[in-house]
């Protein structure tokens, strides 16, 4: 098995860190590392924003309701963006046209894409991070924050650093329950969720931090019986998308 098949199953969200810097050189070849990740048509519609100012760091973890960016080495805001493709269209007389669902969710895959290849390639250099969905609680006091303008969107932020602690692998569904040949199998799901929940329950209760008596099928029923960020609908078309 390859180094970097190793690296990419080995992941684990880290949230304790050293108080050991990164050194910019290793941060310079990390985010390197992710624009070389796939975009869609080359648009590459996404920025990153790094937050070094410790006030502004301090008022978005308050605002995303997440610690974990007080403490960490490096602190990454990840946006979609279609305002450089908006400067771009302006060079030859064209206004594009950015506001419609298709153009929203390219900026949102390209973001994501980058900022995959920007956490495989921080834990290849032996750094940890996680991700902070939170950003997107309070997207619009963090936009006027970092003073994005119309067309950018903050997705979500990436904490980096020297891990203090590192949690055990999660197990993840069997691939037998993601992986479908030519026709998609609903079928097989009660059976292979039971076994995947029985996983999940030893691994909640066995882990050697914030055991839990739970598993996967419970967890998720919980999170996801109520609406989630539904304010999320006003800001992204506050920003100019339509997304009907």
């Amino acid at each position: 098995m390859s180094e970097t098949i190793k690296v990419m199953q080995s992941h684990v969200s880290v949230r304790k860190y050293t108080a050991d810097p990164i050194p910019n050189e290793h941060l310079l070849e990390i985010l390197r590392s992710g624009t070389s990740a796939a975009s869609s048509h080359f648009v590459q519609a996404y920025s990153i924003i790094r937050i070094t100012d410790k006030d502004k760091r301090d008022q978005i973890a308050d605002l995303a309701k997440n610690p974990h960016i007080k403490d960490a080495s490096e602190f990454l805001l990840f946006c979609g963006d279609l305002k450089r493709l908006e400067a771009a269209g302006r060079k030859h007389g064209i206004v594009i046209e950015h506001d419609n669902l298709e153009n929203f969710i390219v900026a949102t895959i390209d973001t994501a894409l980058i900022a995959q290849n920007v956490i495989t390639a921080a834990e290849s250099l032996g750094y940890g991070g996680c991700y902070i969905g939170g950003v997107r609680n309070n997207p619009g006091p963090i936009s006027e924050l970092v003073g994005l303008p119309d067309k950018v969107f903050p997705l979500f932020g990436l904490c980096l650093g020297i891990p203090a602690e590192r949690n055990e692998v999660k197990p993840r569904l069997p691939l037998d329950a993601i992986l479908h040949e030519n026709v998609y199998n609903e079928r097989k799901y009660e059976s292979l969720l039971d076994e995947y929940d029985q996983t999940m329950s030893n691994y909640y209760q066995q882990r050697s931090t914030n055991n839990k008596n739970t598993n996967w099928t419970e967890s998720m029923a919980h999170f996801l019986k109520d609406k989630r960020r539904a304010h999320m609908r006003e800001f992204i078309e506050s920003k100019g998308f339509h997304l009907e």
